[in-house]
């Protein structure tokens, strides 16, 4: 990690304890019934479905992924070979041939652009589909940001009984004690807090009970899951200031509950996998983290959050190209092809908008001393499939380098919108924050073309 990353402001106890409690087990509550609009504004009937986020944390280079300049100079082309999808005329990197196999399954788009090349705002932009309020460099999550997408549907459509708002896979974002902003529920309250995994579903130990706290609390001397709670609660005088405090007992209960009995506890039980389908998705954090994914959308979680790497994965300042082809592409070109084969088999594509893309681009231009690209938030690409989306086409165009969109770029905020109005969710809907003031819960365009073809 460059110096350019480090953090200088630190959380305190009542920060920690106001995000902390619900990142361990956050339950979903009842609440307001969504808008009652048949359609969705890319025209389709507007009816409950999920979302499978895979996330490239720290950004994937675009150029040497989804969108290669093979006529560019070296210097912006990079080393990888292009070669042809499945879709005439549509070309990948040489390093993700089985998604270029499947490119008829999902649609690109590489015109998405922002202003911001700061890891943390740039994520809480792509993960809430909105600014973060007061943004700056070392900004860490705050119940002042804008809610994640599990949280914004939570609050409109209440997942049903025994099934929480969303999870986020396999690690939490977090640099040492600093947690990176856009990873909760926000300004709504911890009720709307998707659970957080902090583990590898690859790893040997992988259980459903090790869902995992921030950094911060020391839960070792704890016995047991009672002790647990009655440590929680022991807090309570801290939380008195804040809005949403209220006795944490019977939204922990409900929340061990469903992970030790019902069909979402289960679906934290890999072992039910054959071994057969465990190898197609790859037997690595990235692969296992999709295929828990696909079984928790299976089991009727709304929204998933599958970060591809922990903290700055795909950060690739130095070592661009041989990170990328060794350590990052092959797993995620597994991994999310297994996921997009299975979806199908499985008659849940229909149902399931699967969204890949980071918080930002690369810059065009490599640095010569390292073999690096550094942070570009002018122009990026995110692939789509599922959910009525228009597989085998390509939204938006890039410049020759791919420095700038030449087509009308598309925002985070868009791609907020594009994500509620696939869900059921009207974009432009108002919410209350914590303070019970409105604020509205997207200011973004739906992406239609995505949906219409045109």
């Amino acid at each position: 990690m460059t110096s350019s990353h480090t953090h200088r402001i630190g959380l305190n106890r009542r920060e920690v304890m106001q995000v902390g409690y619900s990142m361990l087990l956050g339950a979903s509550a009842a609440g307001i019934t969504r808008a009652a609009s048949t359609t969705t504004a890319s025209g389709s009937p507007r009816k409950p479905k999920s979302m499978i986020l895979v996330f490239l944390t720290g950004a994937a280079s675009h150029i040497d992924t989804f969108d290669p300049k093979p006529d560019a100079p070296v210097e912006i082309r990079g080393e990888f070979k292009t070669i042809p999808t499945a879709v005439p005329g549509l070309q990948f990197s040489e390093h993700v041939p089985m998604l270029a196999a499947r490119a008829k399954q999902f649609a690109v788009v590489r015109s998405f652009a922002h202003k911001d090349n700061n890891h943390t705002a740039a994520t809480h932009h792509v993960t809430t589909g909105s600014l973060q309020p007061g943004v700056r460099f070392d900004k860490i999550l705050s119940r002042d940001d804008w809610p994640v997408y599990a949280a914004g549907v939570s609050y409109h459509r209440p997942p049903a009984a025994g099934v929480p708002a969303g999870v986020n896979l396999p690690f939490f974002l977090s640099e040492g004690p600093l947690l990176w902003p856009g990873q909760h529920a926000g300004f709504l309250g911890p009720k709307y807090d998707p659970w957080q995994l902090n583990q590898d579903p690859n790893g040997k130990n992988f259980k459903v009970e090790n869902m995992s706290i921030p950094a911060g609390f020391d839960v070792d001397s704890l016995g047991d899951r009672q002790a647990l709670l009655r440590e929680m609660n022991k807090g309570q005088n801290q939380l008195a200031a804040i809005a949403e405090s209220r006795r944490l007992t019977e939204q922990q209960e409900k929340a061990f509950a469903m992970l030790t009995s019902g069909k979402v506890g289960q679906a934290f039980d890999l072992s039910r996998e054959s071994n057969e389908t465990r190898d197609r998705y790859g037997r690595h954090m990235f692969g296992q983290s999709l295929l828990l994914a696909r079984r928790l959308v299976q089991a009727g979680v709304p929204v998933v959050q599958a970060n591809m790497g922990k903290v700055q994965n795909w950060d690739s300042h130095s070592n661009n190209f041989n990170r990328l082809k060794k350590d990052l592409l092959p797993p995620t070109d597994k991994g999310v092809s297994a996921l997009l084969d299975d979806l199908t088999t499985m008659g849940m594509l229909d149902d399931t908008l699967v969204v890949v893309i980071g918080e930002f681009g690369r810059t065009p231009k490599i640095s010569m001393k390292d073999g690096g690209r550094d942070h570009w938030a002018a122009c990026f690409s995110g692939l789509f499939a599922g959910a009525g989306v228009r597989g085998g086409q390509v939204i938006g165009k890039s410049d020759k380098t791919g420095a700038y969109p030449t087509t009308t770029p598309f925002s985070p905020d868009d791609l907020g919108a594009t994500v509620y109005d696939t869900l059921g969710i009207e974009p432009g809907i108002e919410i209350r924050d914590r303070l019970n003031r409105p604020v509205q819960l997207n200011r973004g365009s739906v992406i239609k073309s995505l949906f219409t073809g045109v």
